[in-house]
C-alpha cells in the first residue's frame, strides 16, 4: 500500500470517505452565505477539490442558481457523481491550478479539505480568474477536537509511538492554516479576509469510525502498509467496548473577495 499510495492521491479510498467523513457545521455554512454579495438562488457556485461531494452537497441542498464540483482523482469523482445523483450539479476533471471553468463566471468558489494540497500561488490566480467581480473564495476544513474526548488522545498518540513527529497534514489546525490569513492578505488576488468557525458533535458507529481512518491519505503513506494496519487494529482493540464514539468537529473557514 506505501509504494502505490502517494500523499495527496486518494484511489481505492473513495468509498470509504464518502461513507465516514464528516460534514462541517450548518452554521458556519449560514454564515458564510450572509458573505455573499448576492441570495443563494442568485449565485454560481463551484466547489474545486471536490473530493467525494461532501461539502458540494451541503451547498446544493441551498439551492444556488448553478453548481459545478472540480475533482482530479477519477475514484473521488465518480463516489461523488454517485453521491450527488440526481441533484443540480456538474462535475468536471479539473484541479485548483486548472479548472477549466470560464472567466469571471462564479461567485462563489470553495475548497473543503483540500487548499492545503495546492499550488497557493497557482491556485489564488486560478480562482481570481474565474471569479466575478465581488467574488468569493472560501477555504474551510473540518478537524476534529480529540481533546475533548480522552478516548481520541490516547488513539491519536499511538501514531506518535509506531512514528515519532508525524505529520497529519491535513489536520485543518496546522500548517498552512496557521498563516492562512495573513497569506491571503498578502495575495495579489484577494482582499477583506473574514474567519468563521463553528462545533458540532457527531456520533459515529464503531464500523464508521474504523472507516474514517481507513481513508486517511497522509497516514498510509506515512506509516507504510504493515504500521497502518497496526494502528487499525490497535484502534479495534480501544473501541470494542464503546457503543458509539462521540467525535466533536471545529469547522474553520476562510472567506476573501475577489480583488478587481
Amino acid at each position: 500500500m506505501d509504494k502505490e499510495i502517494k500523499r495527496g492521491d486518494f484511489t481505492g479510498l473513495a468509498s470509504d470517505y464518502t461513507k465516514s467523513r464528516p460534514n462541517y457545521s450548518s452554521t458556519v455554512l449560514s454564515s458564510i452565505l450572509g458573505l455573499l454579495s448576492k441570495p443563494i438562488d442568485e449565485i454560481d457556485f463551484a466547489d474545486i477539490g471536490a473530493g467525494t461531494g461532501i461539502w458540494t452537497n451541503m451547498v446544493i441542498a441551498k439551492k444556488p442558481k448553478s453548481s459545478c464540483a472540480v475533482e482530479p482523482n477519477d475514484d473521488m469523482r465518480s463516489e461523488g457523481i454517485e453521491f450527488t445523483k440526481g441533484k443540480n450539479v456538474n462535475w468536471i476533471k479539473g484541479s485548483a491550478e486548472n479548472t477549466g471553468i470560464e472567466s469571471e463566471s462564479l461567485d462563489w468558489i470553495t475548497m473543503a479539505s483540500s487548499f492545503h494540497w495546492t499550488d497557493f500561488d497557482k491556485a489564488t490566480k486560478e480562482f481570481h480568474r474565474i471569479l466575478k467581480k465581488n467574488g468569493v473564495f472560501t477555504a474551510l476544513w473540518n478537524p476534529r477536537l480529540i481533546e475533548v474526548n480522552p478516548l481520541l488522545v490516547e488513539i491519536e498518540s499511538h501514531l506518535n509511538v509506531l512514528r515519532p513527529n508525524i505529520e497529519r497534514v491535513s489536520s485543518g489546525r496546522s500548517g498552512l492554516t496557521k498563516k492562512l490569513t495573513e497569506k491571503l492578505w498578502c495575495s495579489d488576488f484577494f482582499t477583506d479576509i473574514v474567519y468563521i468557525e463553528g462545533r458540532h458533535v457527531i456520533e459515529m458507529s464503531k464500523e464508521r469510525y474504523m472507516s474514517a481512518w481507513r481513508s486517511v491519505n497522509d497516514l498510509r503513506v506515512q506509516l507504510g502498509t504493515e504500521k497502518f494496519e497496526l494502528f487499525l487494529e490497535f484502534v479495534k482493540e480501544k473501541i470494542k467496548n464503546e457503543d458509539v464514539i462521540k467525535a466533536t468537529y471545529l469547522t474553520r473557514s476562510w472567506s476573501a473577495k475577489r480583488k478587481s
